[in-house]
C-alpha cells in the first residue's frame, strides 16, 4: 500500500541556523590562521543578544564579534525593526580553553595516533532516490528555502521578504519505494507587514509561492522530479496567518538544534551529535561526513540501492568500535548486511580513523561556513579559490602591534560527496 514520508527545512535566516553559521564562522576565522586550532563554540541568538560559549585552544587571534556581525549582515538581519540587527545586537563571549583530559586523549604523540575526539556513533545514508543520492523529500525542501533567499537577496520579486522561512514537502511512496507524486508542501516565511488588511497579505505571499517560488525549485530539479509536481498538492502556506515577527526576536536560537535537517531529513538514522562549530577532530562531524561518503559510494557503485553506514568510536581511540551497514533489504550483489559489512569494514577500517579522514577531505581548512545552511550531505563537491585573511600579533616592549594580511588559497569543499571510492568499492566487492 502506498505510504506518505515527509521531511523538513528551515532558512539560513532560522534561529536555529543563524547560531549553526555564527560557530561555523568563528570556527573557519581560528582554521585560517591556525589549522590545528580545537574548537567547540556554541551560540546562543534571541532579541538584540548574541551569547558564545565553548571550549578553543588555538594561536589564532580572532575577533569573534566581528565574526559574528559579519555573519548576521550576510544572512540578511541588518534593519533594526527585526529587533536583532548586526550593527546593534549585543555579542557577548564566554569562550575558555579546552580540558586537557580530553587534549591528552585526542592530541597524536610520537609513540600514538590522533584519537577520536569523543565516544558515540555517527551515520551516513545514501539513495538512489536522487540524483545526488539523498532523500527526494529533503531535497526539495532544501530547494524550496535555499531559492526563497535567492528571491528575496535579488530583490525583484517578493520583496517583502524577510529572513526567517521553513518548507515541508511530502511525497507519496509506492510499495517499492518509488516516489508516486507530491502530496503536500508547506512554506512558512517572515514577511513585512505590507497591507493593513492580514487576509490581502496572506493571499499575496500564497500566490508569489505558487507563482515564484515553486517554478524557481522546479527550474533546479530533473524533469523526473518535475513531473511529481501536480494540481492536486496541498499548499500550507503561513498557516498560522501573518509571520511578521521571527528570527531571534521571536524565537531563540541554538547551535545544533537542526540535526535532521543537516543529514537526511529523517531518513536513515543519526547518532545525535551536531556538526556546526565544532573542529574536525571532533568524530561527531568528521566520521559523520566519512560514512555519508562511503554510503553515497556503495551505491553509486551498485552494492545496493539503499545504504546506511554506522561507525562508532571510544574517546581517545582511533581506529573505530565498529563499522556496520544496512541495505535495508536492497543489496544488489546477493550477499547479506553482514557480508556487506564484513567486507567494508576490511576494506575501508583504517579510513575511519580521525587523521585519515582529516587528511582524505582536508578539514583543516576554513570550509565550514557552506555547510551551515541548507545541510552538510548532498551538496556539490568542488574546489575554489578562496581570499583568507590572517591576523597576527607581536608584542616587543609592552606593545603589541597587529599584523594583517591576506592570501588566496585553493580549498576543496564537499569533499565528502565525492564519488572516489566507487572503482576501490567495486574491487572489494569483485564487481
Amino acid at each position: 500500500m502506498p505510504y506518505l514520508f515527509t521531511s523538513e527545512s528551515v532558512s539560513e535566516g532560522h534561529p536555529d541556523k543563524v547560531a549553526d553559521q555564527i560557530s561555523d564562522a568563528i570556527l573557519d576565522a581560528m582554521l585560517a590562521q591556525d589549522p590545528d586550532s580545537r574548537v567547540a563554540c556554541e551560540t546562543l541568538v534571541t532579541t538584540g543578544l548574541v551569547v558564545l560559549a565553548g571550549e578553543i585552544t588555538t594561536k589564532a587571534y580572532v575577533d569573534v564579534q566581528e565574526v559574528a556581525r559579519q555573519t548576521i549582515e550576510r544572512i540578511g538581519y541588518t534593519k533594526d525593526e527585526y529587533q536583532f540587527a548586526a550593527k546593534s545586537c549585543a555579542v557577548l563571549s564566554a569562550l575558555h580553553s579546552q580540558s586537557p583530559d580530553i587534549a591528552q586523549g585526542v592530541d597524536e604523540g610520537e609513540t600514538k595516533e590522533q584519537g577520536a575526539g569523543d565516544q558515540g556513533m555517527m551515520f551516513g545514508y545514501a539513495t538512489t532516490e536522487s540524483d545526488n543520492y539523498m532523500p527526494l523529500t529533503l531535497e526539495i525542501s532544501h530547494l524550496l528555502v535555499s531559492e526563497m533567499a535567492r528571491l528575496r537577496k535579488e530583490g525583484k520579486v517578493m520583496t517583502y521578504l524577510r529572513p526567517d522561512s521553513k518548507s515541508q514537502v511530502t511525497i507519496e511512496y509506492s510499495d517499492d519505494h518509488q516516489a508516486i507524486r507530491i502530496d503536500a508542501i508547506v512554506v512558512s516565511t517572515q514577511h513585512d507587514d505590507f497591507d493593513t488588511d492580514e487576509a490581502k497579505m496572506q493571499a499575496v505571499i500564497a500566490a508569489d509561492v505558487k507563482a515564484h517560488l515553486i517554478p524557481a525549485v522546479m527550474a533546479k530539479l530533473p524533469a523526473r522530479v518535475q513531473a511529481l509536481f501536480n494540481d492536486q498538492i496541498k499548499y500550507y502556506i503561513n498557516p498560522t496567518g501573518v509571520f511578521i515577527i521571527g528570527g531571534p526576536h521571536g524565537d531563540s536560537g541554538l547551535t545544533g538544534r537542526k540535526i535532521i535537517v543537516d543529514t537526511f531529513g529523517g531518513r536513515g538514522a543519526h547518532g545525535g551529535g551536531a556538526f556546526s562549530g565544532k573542529d574536525p577532530s571532533k568524530v561527531d562531524r568528521s566520521a559523520a561526513y566519512a560514512a555519508r561518503h562511503l554510503a553515497k559510494n556503495l551505491v553509486a557503485a551498485g552494492v545496493s540501492s539503499q545504504a546506511l553506514v554506522q561507525v562508532s568510536y571510544a574517546i581517545g581511540v582511533a581506529e573505530p568500535v565498529s563499522i556496520n551497514v544496512n541495505t535495508y533489504g536492497t543489496c544488489l550483489i546477493g550477499l547479506s548486511d553482514g557480508e556487506v559489512s564484513a567486507k567494508v569494514e576490511a576494506a575501508f577500517k583504517n579510513d575511519f580513523k580521525p587523521k585519515a579522514i582529516i587528511s582524505r577531505f582536508q578539514l583543516k581548512n576554513p570550509i565550514y561556513s557552506d555547510t551551515a545552511a541548507y545541510g552538510h550531505m548532498g551538496r556539490t563537491a568542488e574546489n575554489r579559490d578562496v581570499v583568507v585573511n590572517y591576523v597576527t600579533i607581536s608584542e616587543k616592549d609592552g606593545v603589541k602591534t597587529e599584523t594583517r594580511t591576506t592570501a588566496t588559497k585553493n580549498l576543496q569543499f564537499f569533499g565528502w560527496e565525492k564519488l572516489d571510492y566507487v572503482d576501490a568499492i567495486k574491487t572489494a566487492f569483485g564487481l
